[in-house]
């Protein structure tokens, strides 16, 4: 089920949306980052760093939708952490009395009924600004920036040479704005300036939906990112192998994300 990319990571990959839980390994335990979206992936993820003699003894949201927020029973009580911003939103999210009948609408068909929802969102806050995963274990940098989510952090283990994207920086999915900031194109633009800025100290990296890449990869999905965020922002035609005839099997409708962002941004303008 978990498969090394470098010294002390491992990822687990869902096999419906090609998510990425990550698994690092520290002195006392494990810390574990976007656990999966159905509770049989998330317990057999729980019994098999059982069988390996890794507790988990802290957890990361990247971001605050759905399915990287997701968390279950068997995986322990360990502290959960998110940045500020990313607890804020979860914890809006929960306050409203009709949030699980909002949350189950937006899972897919089909894992509609697979996928626990009672953990969800319980992060704690992290300090406003803070770099640092608080844990037991190799140096975790949080690069907090605004570019797909409120709130959204991508991790660097530092130690490793570990780039852990969130939703960004995807072979199978593109930029995905956020269309209610102020700013949906310079956030991304932002962000993917601060993944140029650590690409040096970067020998893998794992998206949050995808394949994880080397560090020649990383600078060509950075230039991909980039140039799809600035052709979407002046109003050109886009080419980009993740959307049209080129799209991999299975995901050709990301094309009809594509059209939703172009319609969102024509919109706002």
């Amino acid at each position: 089920m978990l498969k090394q990319v470098a010294e002390g990571v491992l990822v687990h990959q869902s096999p419906l949306l090609q998510n990425n839980a990550v698994v690092v390994q520290g002195p006392a335990g494990v810390l574990l980052i976007d656990p999966g979206i159905t509770g049989d992936e998330m317990a057999a993820l729980a019994d098999e760093l059982r069988r390996r003699g890794l507790p988990v003894v802290a957890g990361f949201a990247t971001h605050p939708d759905w399915d990287h927020a997701l968390w279950h029973a068997e995986l322990g009580d360990a502290p959960r952490y998110g940045t500020a911003r990313c607890a804020a939103e979860l914890r809006e999210l929960r306050a409203d009395a009709d949030w699980r009948a909002r949350l189950a609408e937006a899972l897919p068909p089909e894992i509609a009924g697979e996928t626990p929802l009672e953990l969800f969102g319980l992060l704690t806050a992290l300090p406003a600004g803070a770099t640092r995963v608080p844990w037991d274990g190799p140096e975790v940098r949080i690069i907090e920036h605004q570019a797909h989510a409120k709130g959204h952090a991508a991790l660097l283990v530092e130690e490793r040479g570990v780039l852990v994207a969130g939703d960004m920086l995807s072979d199978v999915l593109v930029p995905m704005l956020d269309l209610d900031a102020a700013d949906p194109v310079g956030d991304y633009l932002d962000a993917l300036r601060l993944f140029d800025g650590v690409a040096g100290d970067v020998e893998v990296f794992v998206p949050g939906h995808g394949s994880t890449g080397d560090a020649g990869r990383l600078r060509a999905q950075i230039d991909l990112d980039r140039a799809y965020v600035e052709a979407l922002r002046d109003d050109k035609p886009v080419s980009d192998p993740r959307i049209g005839p080129s799209a991999k099997p299975g995901w050709e409708w990301v094309s009809d994300v594509h059209d939703g962002q172009v319609q969102g941004l024509v919109r706002r303008s």
